[in-house]
C-alpha cells in the first residue's frame, strides 16, 4: 500500500480558507482571549456553524471527532478524515493553540464513546451535539489523569462497585479540559487497582449527577484561554446503562484497550496543532531575521541564524510528514500505535526547539510580553503540548517497545 499525501481541490481551497481566517480573523483576537481566560461563546458558535458548512472534522469537535464518525457523509475517508484534520489542525492552531480545545463538541470524550459504546449509548450522548446554532453551547470531556497516575493509566484508583441498578464512583480527577462546562464527560475508573487495566471501567457521567463536582479550575502558564478543571466524584451513583459499552465489553481488556486505542487517532491531531504553535514561530523568527539582518552579507553570525533557522525548520517539516504518516494510517485502517507516537513525540519537541529559537534570536523583541506581541505566549502554550494526550517520554518508551518488541526485557 503506497502512502498517497495528495488532497483534493476542494480540500486545498479549504486549507486556504482556514490559513486566510486563522490570520486575519482568530490570530488579532488570540492575546485578548488569553488575557481573558477564555473565548466569547459567539465566537465560538460561529465557529461551530462554520466548521458544519466546511465539512471539517478538526474545527467541528476539536480534535477530530464529530458525532457517530470521523468524516462527513459521502466524503473519501483516505482523503478526507483524519489526515485533512490534521492539516486544518495546524492552521488553525497557527493562529491561536487554545481555539480548538474551546470548540464546542464531545472533543476527546467523543472516540471512546464511538469506538465503545452500545448503539443506544451513541445516540444518546451525541444527539445534544448535533445542531448549535441555537441555545446553549455543550462540550464533552475525557476524565482519566488523577494526582498520582497520569502517564502510568494501571495505576488510577478512582474507585467503582456495582450497587444494584448503578455504579457507585469515588475518586478525583485533574486536568480536564472543559471538565467544568462539559455536559458529560467520561470517567476511567477500577474496579481492584491489583487488576490494572482487567480491571478498568469507563463510565458517561453527566453533569448534575448527585455526588459528581467541579474541583478547582487551573491557572495555568500556557493555553491561558482552554478550560482546565479538577473532577471530584464522591459516592457518585451513575446509572448501569452509563457504562460504556455495558457488562458485556468488560468480559476481556477488549472494552478498555479498545478505548485507549482512540488516541491513536488523537494524538496525530495534538501534534499538528504543535507544528501550528511551532510554525507560527519559526514565521515570526524568519521575518524579525528578514527585516534586521542581510543574510548574503559574509558574516558569521548571519550565517549561523541562517543555519538555527534551516535546522528548525527542517524539524518542523520531519515532524509534519511523521504526522501526515500517522493520519494517513488511521484513514486507511493500518495499526498505527507507533506512528501516532512518534508523530506526538516529534511534533511537541520541534515546535518546542521552534519556540525556543524564536526567542533567542528575537532577544528582547521576542521574550517581553507587550500588547502587540504574540512570540511570549507561543512560548508558554507550546510546552503542554509535549505533556497531555501522553507525555514525551511516554511516547518514547510506546516507540522502543514497539521498534524492540522482539527483544525479551520487553
Amino acid at each position: 500500500m503506497s502512502i498517497d499525501f495528495s488532497f483534493t481541490k476542494k480540500q486545498l481551497e479549504t486549507r486556504e480558507m482556514i490559513r486566510a481566517f486563522a490570520k486575519n480573523v482568530i490570530r488579532p483576537e488570540a492575546l485578548g482571549w488569553d488575557r481573558e481566560g477564555g473565548i466569547p461563546d459567539d465566537f465560538l458558535r460561529n465557529m461551530a456553524m462554520m466548521a458544519t458548512s466546511m465539512g471539517s472534522n478538526a474545527m467541528r469537535s476539536g480534535l477530530g471527532d464529530d458525532a457517530e464518525g470521523a468524516t462527513p457523509e459521502g466524503a473519501d475517508k483516505k482523503r478526507g478524515g483524519n489526515l485533512f484534520s490534521a492539516l486544518a489542525a495546524e492552521e488553525l492552531a497557527w493562529g491561536d493553540g487554545s481555539l480548538l480545545l474551546n470548540l464546542p463538541g464531545p472533543g476527546l470524550g467523543g472516540p471512546p464513546v464511538r469506538a465503545t459504546g452500545t448503539p443506544e449509548q451513541k445516540q444518546r450522548f451525541f444527539a445534544p451535539f448535533k445542531d448549535m446554532s441555537t441555545g446553549p453551547l455543550r462540550w464533552g470531556a475525557y476524565g482519566l489523569t488523577e494526582p498520582a497516575a497520569g502517564s502510568d493509566v494501571a495505576g488510577i484508583r478512582t474507585s467503582c462497585r456495582k450497587d444494584g441498578r448503578h455504579w457507585v464512583l469515588s475518586g478525583r480527577k485533574c486536568y480536564i479540559t472543559n471538565g467544568a462546562k462539559a455536559a458529560w464527560t467520561v470517567i476511567f475508573a477500577t474496579i481492584d487497582p491489583a487488576l490494572g487495566r482487567a480491571g478498568h471501567r469507563a463510565f458517561v457521567v453527566e453533569k448534575g449527577t448527585p455526588g459528581f463536582s467541579v474541583g478547582r479550575l487551573e491557572d495555568k502558564m500556557g493555553l491561558r484561554a482552554s478550560e482546565t478543571a479538577e473532577l471530584v466524584l464522591e459516592d457518585c451513583r451513575v446509572p448501569e446503562e452509563n457504562l460504556l459499552g455495558g457488562e458485556d465489553g468488560y468480559v476481556t481488556k477488549e472494552g478498555f484497550m479498545t478505548a485507549m486505542k482512540t488516541f491513536d487517532n488523537t494524538r496525530p491531531l495534538v501534534a499538528a496543532m504543535a507544528l501550528g504553535i511551532g510554525k507560527a514561530a519559526y514565521d515570526y523568527a524568519c521575518d524579525f531575521v528578514k527585516a534586521n539582518y542581510v543574510l548574503s552579507r559574509p558574516i558569521p553570525r548571519y550565517a549561523a541564524l541562517a543555519e538555527r533557522l534551516a535546522k528548525v525548520g527542517r524539524a518542523l517539516e520531519s515532524a509534519r510528514m511523521l504526522t501526515w504518516r500517522a493520519a494517513w494510517m488511521a484513514d486507511a485502517g493500518v495499526p498505527n500505535a507507533k506512528e501516532a507516537s512518534m508523530s506526538k513525540a516529534a511534533g511537541g519537541q520541534a515546535a518546542i526547539r521552534a519556540c525556543i529559537e524564536a526567542i533567542e534570536i528575537c532577544g528582547a523583541e521576542g521574550s517581553i510580553a507587550t500588547e502587540h506581541q504574540l512570540l511570549e505566549k507561543w512560548f508558554r502554550d507550546i510546552k503542554v503540548y509535549d505533556i497531555f494526550e501522553g507525555t514525551g517520554q511516554i511516547q518514547r518508551i510506546v516507540i522502543s517497545k514497539r521498534l524492540l518488541s522482539d527483544l525479551k526485557s520487553f
